[in-house]
């Protein structure tokens, strides 16, 4: 699972959206979902979201990795994969 944390005002975080769109359409079998962190703050503050965008990349349940502001589609697919 990948958990997405933006806003609708972060200029990075509207440039990230198409790549997370495009995996999510590309890696049927990875869930990608998204948290505003202005709708969300008690959960954006559970997982320490100091600035966004911010990617959590979960495996067995757990946070196994994460990345902080604009990432390529290339990049994101690669944490992604090698979490498999």
């Amino acid at each position: 699972m990948v958990l997405d944390f933006w806003a609708e005002w972060c200029g990075p975080c509207k440039m990230l959206a198409p790549v997370m769109e495009e995996l999510s359409m590309e890696m049927p079998d990875v869930k990608f979902c998204k948290v505003n962190v202005d709708e969300e703050m008690q959960l954006a503050m559970d997982y320490r979201v100091a600035a966004i965008p911010m990617l959590l990349f979960f495996r067995d349940g757990e946070v196994a990795g994460k990345t902080v502001g604009y990432e390529p589609k290339e990049s994101v697919k690669e944490k992604i994969e090698n979490l498999k």
